[in-house]
This record gives structure tokens, C-alpha cells and sequence, in this order.
């Protein structure tokens, strides 16, 4: 049977402006995109009067647990988790226990996945160095040729130089991006948020912004040196953004990822030691969150993407300065992202369907997901003005981790379309 979303308004990567259409699905395929489809026989009708279709996303930076950690997460609950979120692809993580840091490990996590409701969609990077200890490159060349599309020691820079050197001129023979998480560790020290005010008064050793903007200038400076494709993950600073655009007016060849909760939130959000803002790289200032929204409007940020970070409740309860850095994000970033900012004018569809749906695909050599006539049928059915209330109940994760929580936000996905088939009804 045909479907018919009728009365839809349509979200791409190429206009700001919101297109009213009907979309006609049959198989795993958009058969009509029109202003008025009448004429369809054999159809179950869907009135999406006042709904926008927008793209399914695809994230970059997803940590699924999977080996060792699965009662944090596990594969099938992060592919749920991501369903739930409107997110039909993602990029595993490898610090995992143990690392996915050999082909062996690539292919078992692979098999996860693809038992998942969106197995073709689920990827892996593979670590840089064996046990992400900084010391040894991993199996680069196994790691490749089982599947992983990706080098990254995420969560740990690698400090080294020329272990880094040495890998970047692999992933550049390989034909992969290498990834960096940056900060210089005897900086960091034990820090547990942003160095600043908010640290000094709640008594917290803090992490300077210096820390992240040095390591994000190092690196770049081996990639153009290499020649290799550098995405710096989850920027923080405004000066970090800066280094990175200049660097690519140069010519390099580097790619950077924005989380939302860096949008969202800043030091400030610490108030009474809670946890749920605590992660790494730390939340920065009020000012580097305007100037990373202004940068993501004007292009300076690739991708969306939300390190994705589950943890238990017993480890998120401890002290501020013992418990781990992470928050979870699968599940609130399209509705948070348009209660913060996209209801209110501050940033555009366009821009969202660009950065966390198109860029990141192609990013891997993946081919968008528009809606339009003939493509493939894989989009989300958006209520902007209903609410979401992230309870225990409503999140698939296996983790609540999220300042979200109990909260509810401005915007509901009410479906999600995955090669055609309706994978979530709300």
C-alpha cells in the first residue's frame, strides 16, 4: 500500500523557506512530491497539516558501549535511542572495553548493528592507537578493510606528535577522515568544568579554554603538514572555531563538529554541582555559545553532532569532581534544537537539514536523503509546536544522563520513515 503525507511542510538544505507539499511513498521510495496529489489509488492518506518532513539525520559522534560497557548502553538500545530521536544513521565511538582498536572488534560491532532496525545505517571509526593509550598506531590497515570509516582516540587527545604524524599519513593513504579530540592533558590536569568564575566559586578545579585551542592549532598544523582530512570534534571556544575557518581559508583539509548542548548551555548551568552539565570539553562561556551559533549560521561548522554519552545513574550521582563527563543526546537534539533556537527565529531548517542530515553523509561518501521525487523514502515527521517531556519512560536509551530530563521542550516527532518503512508512531 501507498502512503500519502498529505499537506506537508518540506525542509531542505537549499531554501530557508518550507515548502507545502503532499509526499507519496510507495516501497522504499518518494514516488510523488506535489503541491496537490489526488489521483493516487490504494493509499492510506496522513494529514500532516502543520508538520514538517525533514530528512533523517545522521550523526557523527555516537558512544554505544558496545563492547564492555553495555549497562550503559548497548547497540540495539543506541539504535533505539536514535530512532527515537529522528536519527537513522551514526558513527560509533571506539572507546569501548576493549577498544575498537583491531579488525576483529570492527566486524563484531558491525554484526551488532546490523541486527538493529537500522543496521545499514550504523557505522564504527576505529581507535588510532591500540588500547587508546597514545603509544602504538592500532591496525589501521584491518580496521579499514572490516568496515571502519574513521580514526579517532576519542575522549583522549593523542600527544605524541609523530604517533599522530604517522597515523594521519595512514588515514591519508586510506583514504579516511581522522578525527581529533583536542586538549593538552598537563593543562586539563584534573579539571572538572571551565576554568572561570562559576569554577572558582563552586570551588572545582576548572579546565581552561587554552587547553582545547592549543591542541586544535597542533593538530592542524600536522594535517596540513600530512595532507590528511582532520575533523576536530565537538568544538567549544570561539577562538578554537576561528583557528579552524582560518585554516581552511588556507587551504586544509579540516572538518569540525558543533554538539548542541554547547549551543545550549554554558558554565553557568553547573549552579548546584549537577552533573548532567558536566562533560568533556567542558560547557564554555555565554559568549562562546553565541559565537558558535553564529558560526554555525554562517557555515563555519560542518556537522551536528551530539556525543552521545550515556552513563548510569550511579556514576552520574557522585561528586562533581568524580563523576565521568558525558550527557546523553540522541533523543532531545531535534527538539531541543528547535525549542532553543528554530522556533524562535534564531536558526533556520535549512541549516539544520544541511549539518545534521546532508553534510554529515557526504562527509562519509554517503548520499543524501532529500525529499524529493525519486529519492529515497527516509524522513521524520516533525509537530513544532507540540512538546516532548523527557521521562524514564519516554527515552530509549539505556541512560538518562541529559539536563533534559522531566523537562519538556518545544517540538515532537511524531514519525520516522526509514526506507520507506514507519519505524516510529507517535
Amino acid at each position: 500500500m501507498k502512503r500519502l503525507y498529505r499537506n506537508a511542510q518540506i525542509a531542505s538544505e537549499d531554501s530557508p523557506k518550507l515548502q507545502t507539499a503532499d509526499v507519496l511513498v510507495e516501497g522504499d521510495r518518494i514516488i510523488g512530491v506535489a503541491a496537490s496529489i489526488t489521483d493516487a489509488t490504494d493509499v492510506e492518506i496522513i494529514d500532516c497539516s502543520g508538520r514538517v518532513l525533514i530528512p533523517s539525520l545522521f550523526d557523527i559522534h555516537v558512544h554505544a558501549r558496545e563492547p564492555g560497557q553495555e549497562t550503559k548502553e548497548n547497540i540495539a538500545t543506541c539504535a533505539e535511542a536514535a530512532i527515537n530521536g529522528g536519527v537513522t544513521g551514526f558513527i560509533m565511538m571506539p572507546n569501548t572495553l576493549p577498544a575498537i582498536d583491531n579488525a576483529g572488534v570492527v566486524r563484531s560491532v558491525l554484526e551488532s548493528a546490523r541486527g538493529t532496525r537500522i543496521g545499514p545505517g550504523i557505522f564504527t571509526s576505529g581507535a588510532i592507537t591500540k588500547g587508546r593509550k597514545g603509544e602504538e598506531l592500532a591496525g589501521i590497515a584491518g580496521m579499514k578493510n572490516a568496515g571502519a570509516v574513521m580514526l579517532t582516540d576519542d575522549g583522549f587527545p593523542v600527544d605524541n606528535p609523530q604517533v599522530l604524524r604517522r597515523a594521519m599519513e595512514y588515514a591519508r593513504d586510506f583514504d579516511i577522515p581522522l578525527a581529533s579530540h583536542c586538549e593538552v592533558k598537563e593543562l586539563s590536569g584534573k579539571g572538572s568544568m571551565h576554568e572561570g568564575s562559576v569554577s572558582y566559586s563552586l570551588g572545582l578545579q576548572g579546565i581552561p579554554a587554552i587547553s582545547e585551542e592549543i591542541c586544535i592549532a597542533r593538530d592542524i598544523r600536522l594535517a596540513e603538514f600530512t595532507g590528511v582530512h582532520l575533523n576536530i570534534q565537538h568544538v567549544t571556544t570561539a577562538r578554537g572555531m576561528e583557528t579552524i575557518n582560518r585554516a581552511r581559508d588556507r587551504g586544509i583539509r579540516v572538518t569540525c563538529e558543533i554538539a548542541p548542548h554547547h549551543l545550549m548551555f554554558s558554565h553557568e548551568d553547573v549552579g548546584n554541582y549537577d552533573t548532567h552539565y558536566k562533560m568533556n570539553p567542558p560547557l564554555r562561556t555565554k559568549e562562546d555559545n553565541a559565537a558558535l551559533l553564529q558560526g554555525l549560521i554562517d557555515g563555519w561548522f560542518d556537522v551536528i553532532a551530539t556525543d552521545h554519552a550515556p552513563h548510569t545513574p550511579f556514576e552520574k550521582n557522585q561528586d562533581f569532581a568524580s563523576a565521568p563527563f558525558g550527557i546523553t543526546g540522541l533523543e532531545t537534539a531535534l527538539p531541543s534544537l528547535n525549542d532553543r533556537f528554530i522556533s524562535k527565529g534564531l536558526l533556520g531548517w535549512d541549516v539544520l537539514v544541511k549539518r545534521y542530515s546532508a553534510e554529515p553523509r557526504r562527509l562519509f561518501k554517503l548520499a543524501p536523503v532529500p525529499i524529493v521525487e525519486g529519492g529515497l523514502a527516509e524522513f521524520i515527521v516533525f509537530n513544532p509546536e507540540r512538546y516532548t517531556l523527557f521521562t524514564r519512560d519516554f527515552m530509549k536509551s539505556k541512560s538518562i544522563n541529559t539536563p533534559f530530563l522531566d523537562k519538556a521542550v518545544k517540538g515532537l516527532i511524531e514519525r520516522v520513515i526509514y526506507r520507506g518503512k514507519e519505524l516510529l508512531v507517535r
